[in-house]
């Protein structure tokens, strides 16, 4: 749940729901548009708080690498026709078929897939007309299958009619699918789900423009402003409320459903935009400077830029051609992981199960990436009243929470086996910063408080494993020089991270783990 901070001035402050949720951003919402202008037919105007569904960043940003998952099946599928029709027209088999015979379909094959990359098939622009789309489909078919078709007559057997054939079953899949992505994306832009989330700091002239121009355009949620000048500030500014200062956004829990955060301020005033880039620099999500244009088409260029790209271009790998990869291979290691480890994770369970009383499994809400609150698994490894849902109490040497079965689990890891399920779920990757408990102390202090750069480290999913973990810094904190390492190890896995960095963290962090005989697990 999401808390509001309400200024002690304002005068909407028993119309404002105590908490904000999904639910109470929408009743927040209505309240705002009622009490904004009214048209001139009398109803009231749409407010900016446009989405039928709240997604956080990180749902958001499973929908944005899509257009990736509709490249990958649609790959499989000319692939799978490809070899089915290769097979056909050759009487040996697929096999025992000549190169020339698979040749047309081989390069027919390749050439459709480039010429759908290619032809921005995968863009699904918001300006493109749906029969503009399907038409670059069918252009990258027949142009696949005309050089099929060379290829074919250049071949001493009878391939001409099985290339038309592949040709024609290409056609037909592609228009389907096409028809279901395009149908897909439609409803996403619809509801919401694909639409940018941005909080404005600054209830000024500038942020006055924004929020206009994002109503006429619909293609940007603004949820709330923020401003320091909190005696001077409007109750709202074009019907988006203000909640409070910068300093109730550093702490506000709507954080995890913003994706931008935009600087309405005067860039002329250096040293306030110097000061709020350096205090909203701790946070994980992206900040941006408005600078006022005079111009419309300015203006315009200016919120495209905050509104780009729903979906991932395929044309430009970095960072979403990263997160699509990383997000595939937690899928199908941490599936084949889930599969093969199902007889441990029964040993495990009746051994906690005999051990002692109490549940199985540990639930514990631990921060995410765009700190997002998650409920992390895992075997239960301490006595069940004794458990620290906060880790308020870091685990030390002999601690005495902990059962014997815990201790061994502990030791080699296996009491984190169920945060697969975490992964599989998207909540988690195999590898990233460890998820610490929200409110975990180091001392008397949190340890959010104790570095700056602390919240960098959800600038990314956290993981089951990491950079961190295998450079020795895992388990409890319990100096402020130990947390200032593992925020450093994190942040520098935050800035490598990529596939094979990936593969070589999991393919070391077994033999690492157990062969550490010092850090407190």
């Amino acid at each position: 749940m999401i808390s509001i901070q309400t200024r002690p001035d304002d005068a909407s402050a028993e119309d404002a729901p105590a908490t904000l949720d999904a639910a109470g951003l929408q009743a927040l919402a209505s309240g705002a548009v009622a009490r904004g202008a009214t048209r001139a037919d009398g109803r009231a105007r749409r407010g900016p708080f446009r989405p039928e569904v709240w997604l956080n960043a990180r749902q958001r940003h499973a929908s944005r690498l899509a257009a990736h998952w509709f490249h990958a099946i649609d790959a499989l599928v000319v692939i799978a026709l490809t070899l089915l029709c290769a097979a056909a027209a050759s009487p040996s088999g697929l096999l025992g078929a000549p190169l020339a015979a698979i040749l047309p379909f081989a390069v027919g094959a390749v050439v459709l897939l480039a010429a759908l990359k290619a032809s921005g098939a995968y863009g699904f622009s918001r300006d493109r007309r749906l029969a503009v789309h399907m038409g670059l489909v069918s252009a990258s078919v027949v142009g696949a299958g005309v050089i099929a078709v060379l290829l074919a007559m250049l071949s001493p057997a009878p391939l001409i009619g099985p290339v038309l054939v592949w040709s024609g079953l290409n056609l037909i899949v592609l228009y389907a699918l096409h028809m279901a992505w395009s149908d897909r994306v439609r409803r996403w832009r619809a509801d919401g789900t694909l639409t940018p989330n941005v909080v404005v700091v600054g209830a000024t002239k500038h942020a006055e423009k924004l929020i206009r121009e994002a109503l006429k355009r619909r293609d940007l949620n603004v949820l709330g402003v923020f401003d320091d000048r909190l005696a001077r500030a409007p109750d709202s500014v074009e019907g988006v409320p203000v909640l409070g200062d910068t300093e109730a956004l550093l702490t506000h829990r709507m954080t995890p459903y913003v994706d931008h955060i935009v600087l309405a301020v005067d860039p002329t005033a250096r040293e306030r935009v110097r000061d709020l880039m350096r205090r909203l620099g701790g946070l994980p999500n992206e900040v941006t400077l408005l600078v006022d244009p005079r111009a419309e088409e300015d203006r315009n260029a200016a919120l495209e830029k905050l509104a780009r790209a729903p979906l991932a271009s395929l044309n430009n790998p970095d960072p979403d051609r990263a997160a699509f990869n990383k997000r595939l291979q937690d899928l199908i290691i941490g599936g084949l992981m889930l599969v093969g480890l199902m007889p441990v994770f029964a040993v495990v369970a009746l051994m906690v199960r005999l051990d002692s009383p109490g549940p199985i499994l540990f639930r514990q809400r631990r921060h995410g990436f765009n700190n997002e609150e998650i409920v992390v698994w895992k075997f239960r490894s301490m006595r069940h009243e004794a458990a620290d849902a906060t880790a308020s109490r870091q685990v030390t040497a002999d601690d005495d929470r902990i059962t014997r079965v815990g201790r061994f689990l502990r030791a080699t890891s296996l009491d984190e086996l169920p945060q697969l399920i975490n992964v599989l779920r998207g909540e988690m990757s195999l590898v990233g910063p460890r998820p610490h408990a929200i409110g975990m102390k180091t001392g008397q202090i949190e340890s959010a408080r104790l570095v700056a750069e602390y919240a960098h480290r959800h600038r990314i999913k956290p993981g089951m494993t990491g950079w961190a973990a295998i450079k020795g810094s895992r388990g409890p904190l319990h100096t402020a020089a130990e947390v200032r390492r593992r925020v450093q190890l994190d942040v520098d896995y935050v800035e490598r991270q990529s596939f094979w960095l990936d593969l070589w963290i999991m393919a070391v962090t077994v033999p690492v783990l157990l062969g550490d005989r010092v850090a407190v697990r």
